[in-house]
């Protein structure tokens, strides 16, 4: 089966700026496609062009199919979006945000009651049918949004940040419907600032920075590729910084990759002996961590630990 996005050279500028430059883009039927980055990497602007907010400033981008540039009307009625913003009508309860909603593309009614008591359940909201926006909390809210997103049974749903702000319940609860999801064969385009959600959900991933394209591959093999399995990162005191850092430069050698990052010191391809060997120099194991790489040492290699604002 065919790309449901297929981007090539896909550019757009505001201006002089390229918010996006050039990317590359091939997301396939039934999975998790994630897009990662820091503030003003590009992701927005991206997610824009994919749903036909944005027009293209060059390159090509077809969703299922369909070029952007000629059918942007068809492609925003096979995709669904939950945005960060839930813009949910407060003036009307849970169900009539939906039926609101169904409408505008031009759901029939007998098959939107239908979706909306399916989508309700779903996000096991059934309870909350007749209640008002301001009766729920941040999570059903976001749930809803979710729900929302699926009344014009899309071909592609878009989840820009969905769970910012949710406690661990809520946000775990938006993970399992999101695999449920996926299940049905829903090809979702996910934005995320926490990586391990990243990790938990993506099938395969794009970090990108600046515009551009960092990297592109599984959350697994883009570990392995720029941190390697296991990372040690060490607490030294003033008096103990000299003697764990001779220690390492010989110790690691080429087969792995020291930072310092102010008072730490990371270790990319450590092994477990010469972490113990840094808790016998530091005398206190408390501060040295010896543990898997995961998917934020790759985040942070590829686009920096500044803080971005």
């Amino acid at each position: 089966m065919s790309a449901i996005i297929q981007a090539t050279g896909l550019v757009r500028t505001f201006g002089d700026f390229r918010a996006v430059d050039g990317i590359d883009l091939a997301v396939e039927p039934g999975e998790v496609f994630g897009m990662l980055g820091p503030n003003g990497a590009g992701k927005t602007s991206t997610i824009r062009m994919i749903s036909c907010v944005l027009p293209i400033t060059a390159g090509s981008l077809f969703v299922d199919g369909l070029d952007v540039r000629l059918h942007d009307r068809e492609v925003k009625q096979r995709i669904g979006v939950a945005s960060q913003d839930d813009s949910l009508d407060e003036d009307l309860t849970v169900a009539k945000n939906l039926a609101v909603y169904a409408r505008y593309y031009g759901v029939p009614r007998d098959v939107a009651r239908a979706r909306i008591t399916e989508g309700l359940e779903l996000m096991q909201l059934a309870d909350r049918r007749d209640s008002r926006i301001d009766e729920l909390s941040g999570g059903m809210k976001r749930r809803l949004v979710l729900a929302r997103a699926l009344m014009n049974d899309p071909r592609l749903l878009v989840l820009d940040e969905p769970t910012t702000g949710l406690d661990p319940q809520a946000r775990h609860l938006v993970w399992r419907k999101v695999r449920l999801l996926r299940e049905r064969g829903v090809t979702i385009l996910l934005t995320t600032h926490y990586m391990d959600e990243a990790e938990q959900l993506c099938d395969r991933l794009m970090i990108m920075d600046h515009g551009r394209q960092l990297a592109a591959g599984s959350p697994r093999a883009l570990i392995e590729q720029h941190a390697g399995r296991d990372v040690m990162e060490v607490h030294p005191t003033e008096p103990d910084r000299a003697a764990v850092l001779a220690y390492l430069a010989n110790a690691i050698g080429e087969s792995g990759r020291i930072e310092e990052i102010e008072d730490v010191v990371y270790v990319f391809g450590a092994k477990e002996e010469q972490a113990h060997a840094v808790e016998a120099i530091v005398r206190d194991p408390y501060r040295v961590h010896f543990r898997r790489a995961n998917l934020e040492d790759v985040f942070l290699t590829l686009t920096g630990r500044a803080l971005v604002e």
